[in-house]
């Protein structure tokens, strides 16, 4: 079907803070009796079987959409696409605040945060990894010369943070394997929209370590500044977690929420794909879209390693429950029931497609 795309990067992402902070403190929950009253649809209603005309959501996934356009899927949609360039859960939870966007994709982070900041939103599908340790999706980038050589070097260095995404719980766990606290270090507040904002800081001398994406990310920067002293030390900490968010406002409505029950079984047909076509992927999207060399593009999608979907949540629940309690004790928020994240009607939707697709796959060919 035809296809548009908006952009939504220009959302004062600087500004989501003071913005959200007024939002959590002015617009009162709607009951859900009165939402039902409306024409809406419960949460714990079956989800509707057939999505009607002129239904469009609105996604932030460039990684899922670039999939269905190279391998024509996108036709087969029975609903429209804005197409959102969004990456980072504060620029998404921003566009749900903004009621630009119906779902997007990050880390299991920031749907915590955004119902600290008065937002309700639902989990939809749960990604981890094969192999989860020795594919992390990030590792601690550290400053040419920032003198750290391992994690215990942590006590007393600048480290970036941002409390609203997966890095800060990263930097908590790392900070808590050595018996470490924020007050022995200096926490930064840094959120990162793109990786720049942490290269940038590194280079500059502004800060001794951060979070950086293990693939593309992380090898730019060790290439460009490790003859100067740069390097990464991986954090140790399980970070594989990945999941589809959406506001409560698009569960509730009928047509957004057939379209999400099909979006979810695309999604997890296309995780199938990647994982059987690597050398595919590597050449069409990271060198072919993303400017990187060949060698490069294939080093990414190594790192990357290989999709998991579970069909079964309840080891997703008990991580997120983790990170809940976590959060809220380096934040001062009050922990909340994990559960209440997850809509559990979309439970099998996406590994079942995800098998039927075939699931696993190849690895890359031999160098």
């Amino acid at each position: 079907m035809a296809t548009r795309r908006v952009g939504i990067l220009a959302l004062a992402i600087l500004g989501l803070s003071a913005g959200l902070s007024v939002y959590a403190a002015t617009r009162a929950p709607r009951p859900e009796s009165a939402a039902i009253a409306a024409g809406q649809l419960a949460l714990d209603s079956p989800l509707p079987t057939r999505v009607p005309p002129g239904v469009t959501l609105a996604i932030g996934d460039p990684v899922t959409e670039h999939v269905l356009k190279h391998t024509g899927w996108i036709k087969d949609l029975p609903f429209q696409v804005k197409w959102a360039e969004i990456t980072g859960g504060p620029a998404v939870t921003e566009a749900f605040h903004a009621h630009v966007l119906d779902v997007g994709s990050v880390a299991n982070i920031p749907p915590i945060h955004a119902i600290w900041v008065g937002i309700p939103v639902k989990m939809i599908a749960v990604r981890f990894r094969e192999d989860p340790v020795d594919h992390p999706s990030f590792e601690l980038a550290i400053a040419p010369k920032a003198h750290v050589n391992s994690l215990k070097d942590l006590r007393g260095k600048r480290i970036a943070y941002s409390p609203g995404q997966i890095q800060g719980e990263i930097v908590q766990r790392a900070l808590q394997s050595q018996g470490l606290t924020a007050k022995d270090v200096t926490l930064v507040e840094l959120p990162s929209p793109s990786a720049d904002i942490y290269v940038n800081a590194l280079s500059g001398g502004l800060i001794d370590v951060a979070p950086l994406g293990a693939g593309a990310a992380l090898k730019r920067y060790l290439d460009r500044f490790g003859p100067d002293g740069a390097k990464a030390l991986k954090s140790g900490v399980r970070d594989d977690f990945v999941t589809m968010y959406v506001p409560e406002s698009a569960l509730k409505d009928p047509g957004k929420a057939a379209a999400l029950k099909v979006w979810v079984k695309v999604w997890g047909r296309a995780q199938a794909w990647i994982n059987a076509h690597p050398d595919e992927w590597a050449r069409v999207y990271y060198a072919g879209d993303q400017g990187l060399s060949p060698d490069d593009a294939r080093y990414v999608v190594e790192a990357n390693g290989r999709a998991v979907l579970p069909r079964d949540w309840s080891e997703a629940i008990a991580r997120q429950q983790g990170s809940v309690n976590l959060m809220a004790e380096a934040t001062g928020r009050k922990p909340f029931d994990a559960r209440r994240l997850f809509d559990r009607r979309f439970e099998t939707l996406a590994s079942d497609a995800f098998a039927e697709a075939g699931g696993g796959g190849p690895t890359l060919a031999a160098r």
